[in-house]
């Protein structure tokens, strides 16, 4: 998504004052709703109908995209793997703001507190929390431009619409493609240990090795994985769950050694 120009302002504020809500406002032309909003209190500023609190620059921070705010972008590219994985958007009626919840087992202690980290990362101004649920928490963060941030929300399961990432994204995982791995076996990949038998010697001997495991239902989210892969020199190849391809493996002793320097298991 790219800056919108002062032109869309203008539109954005002659609409309101024909007395057309926000929210259709919003449909009509194709902006957030909380850029909407934003827009009109920035405006209302502006014309000192209303005065800012305090210390505060406005009722609201500047979007990362619609207004060009800088970000963590190291910490997003981890937090757009769990999104892919375990994440999805919300609003619940009664709250005015939408959530990305991320889903942490409580077996992971150490996953959950990774993903409060790069939340209050990319959003240093949003609340964020933890709410308790059976076998594991919700990881939240509110902000009115969640959906600016992760264009892939869209109503139903992942696999059953199109997951590709914006240009800004694919940039964004270009740079640190080892966050995004990070952030998408953190949530639906694993490192297991492998045995087999072999004779040697007349007598059977046991050998263990390790190997990292990616499942994912989405095509898309897949080939994602798979490309990033590439990227940074990880071989794999695609083991079936009965007929359906839904698993990814690595597990040439150099490629896992790659993941385990980068990567490594939950924990």
């Amino acid at each position: 998504m790219r800056a919108h120009d002062s032109a869309k302002r203008a539109q954005v504020i002659e609409l309101r004052r024909s007395g057309m809500s926000n929210r259709r406002i919003a449909e009509r032309l194709q902006v957030p709703y909380g850029t909407v909003g934003y827009w009109l209190h920035r405006e209302r500023l502006r014309q000192g109908v209303i005065t800012p609190h305090p210390g505060r620059d406005g009722r609201r921070r500047a979007c990362p995209r619609c207004e060009g705010r800088s970000f963590d972008k190291q910490a997003y590219a981890y937090l757009l793997g769990l999104y892919l994985g375990d994440g999805h958007i919300i609003r619940y009626s009664a709250h005015r703001v939408p959530s990305l919840m991320v889903a942490c087992g409580d077996a992971w202690p150490g996953l959950m507190a990774e993903c409060e980290k790069a939340m209050r990362q990319v959003f240093p101004h949003n609340s964020v929390c933890r709410v308790r649920r059976t076998g594991c928490h919700n990881v939240k963060v509110y902000s009115q431009h969640l959906w600016c941030l992760f264009p892939q929300h869209g109503s139903g399961r992942k696999h059953e619409r199109p997951i590709l990432l914006a240009r800004w994204q694919q940039e964004i995982v270009d740079a640190h493609p080892w966050e995004l791995l990070r952030g998408l076996v953190h949530s639906d990949g694993c490192r297991i240990t492998n045995w087999t038998t072999r004779m040697v010697a007349g007598q059977r001997k046991r050998y263990e090795y390790p190997r990292y495991f990616f499942t994912n239902v989405s095509e898309d989210i897949r080939a994602l994985y798979c490309r990033t892969l590439d990227q940074v020199g990880v071989e794999w190849k695609v083991t079936r769950r009965g007929t359906v391809p839904y698993n990814i493996s690595v597990a040439r002793r150099a490629s896992v050694a790659l993941m385990d320097a980068r990567i490594g298991p939950k924990y």
